[in-house]
């Protein structure tokens, strides 16, 4: 499937190789054959998808994929709206600069528990370094929730990423968390 990518060198700065993902979203039956992969990959009921293009891939399996159940937004600042406690912030590190994202508890609590948890996919477009997803993790994995009398922690069962640029490390980065599987390596 890499042979549909497009690189863009020096975008969004000097020195990054920006593999864009849009041509899979070009053709019905190269997305149709992607989200298949996507759906074998994610094996959790509960999805998180990074803005903005892990929304992309991750709502389809709603569709597709009977085990998913739940998509888990996250976004940027300002984007979701929340009542007074249920918004958690995440600070991350990308290859180009730090950034902050932001998720609802509620939007877990919408999902299904397994037992005394919430297992949850990370699923993203490109792995590089790893940063956003391990931010991600780790914030998740240090909840511990409330909900009509009983605690829920949160467990990262995989990492699901449509790319991984593998000279960049980000999969050992994030081994030592959860497995994390790739639809298309470069």
């Amino acid at each position: 499937m890499k042979e549909v990518l497009k690189y863009y060198k020096d975008f969004p700065k000097e020195g990054i190789v920006f593999v864009d993902i849009i041509p899979f979203l070009q053709s019905k039956s190269v997305f149709t054959e992607l989200m298949g992969k996507v759906a074998e990959a994610c094996t959790s009921a509960n999805i998180i998808a990074p803005e903005a293009r892990g929304f992309l891939f991750a709502a389809p399996l709603l569709t597709v994929a009977d085990h998913v159940k739940n998509i888990v937004p996250v976004r940027k600042s300002g984007k979701l709206p929340f009542a007074e406690g249920d918004l958690h912030e995440v600070s991350i590190e990308k290859e180009y600069g730090f950034d902050k994202l932001y998720y609802r508890v509620s939007d877990i609590l919408a999902g299904e528990p397994v037992s005394d948890r919430f297992e949850v996919t990370i699923l993203d477009d490109v792995l590089a370094t790893g940063g956003t997803a391990e931010g991600l993790a780790r914030s998740l994995e240090s909840l511990e929730i409330e909900h009509e009398g009983k605690r829920y922690g949160v467990k990262v069962k995989e990492f699901v990423f449509i790319v991984e640029i593998a000279e960049l490390g980000g999969k050992a980065r994030l081994e030592k968390i959860a497995p994390v599987r790739s639809i298309t390596e470069i």
